[in-house]
């Protein structure tokens, strides 16, 4: 099982290495433990030139049960815990769950890959889903403050930076419009629509703006 895993994930990871929208290498040369960096092009995306660095670990019986994801700098998102992990249905176990009301279809199976994981999570950063919040208070603040929220986002942006490597080059929008060309509507990069709070220009949320929170979050999921 080691083994199936091990050639899955070499060919996933010298996959990925060719993509310009994150920034692949392997920890301690272990095939199983990967340093993540997912870099946000869509110029509409409050999180647009952001440098996200994030860990990412898989299990021996890979692809039969999902990797774990956990930002290195957490965000302030309804949708990641404050230790930097994240509630997202592609990351939960095989199966649907009557509980959470997940479909099989939604949640990991072998079919999967680690390009569908990040697209799905770059697409979640401006897609909160805030009824169900991990971090209860970025829920609260997304709806009741979403300008203060956005602030929030900039700031988190910015301070993602400070993670680029030396020499490393960011690649420029450019890059997005060549795969927009190519994958069309296909492609989920923060693509939101005007209910969400990601769009530069978007629409805001009905709130009372106080931006009053409230206390606790939710345990990981």
């Amino acid at each position: 099982m080691t083994h199936v895993a091990e050639v899955r994930l070499l060919k996933e990871f010298k996959d990925q290495q060719k993509e310009k929208w994150s920034h692949v290498e392997l920890i301690n040369d272990n095939i199983f433990e990967w340093s993540v960096a997912l870099i946000v092009l869509n110029p509409d995306s409050l999180y647009y030139g952001g440098y996200f660095k994030a860990r990412m670990t898989f299990p021996t019986n890979y692809p039969y049960s999902p990797p774990d994801f956990k930002f290195l700098r957490p965000l302030y998102h309804p949708n990641i815990h404050p230790t930097g992990k994240l509630c997202i249905s592609i990351l939960h176990p095989p199966g649907s769950d009557a509980m959470s009301g997940e479909l099989a279809s939604e949640r990991w199976s072998p079919v999967q890959s680690v390009e569908a994981v990040l697209l799905s999570i770059i697409s979640l950063l401006d897609d909160a889903e805030v009824n169900s919040p991990a971090n209860v208070d970025a829920g609260v603040m997304l709806r009741n403050a979403p300008e203060k929220y956005k602030e929030r986002v900039k700031r988190d942006t910015e301070e993602s930076k400070r993670d680029i490597p030396e020499g490393f080059e960011m690649p420029g929008t450019e890059v997005f419009n060549k795969k927009m060309e190519v994958e069309g509507d296909d492609f989920m990069w923060a693509d939101s629509d005007v209910e969400s709070f990601g769009s530069v220009d978007g629409e805001e949320e009905d709130g009372d703006g106080d931006g009053e929170e409230e206390d606790g979050s939710e345990e990981e999921n």
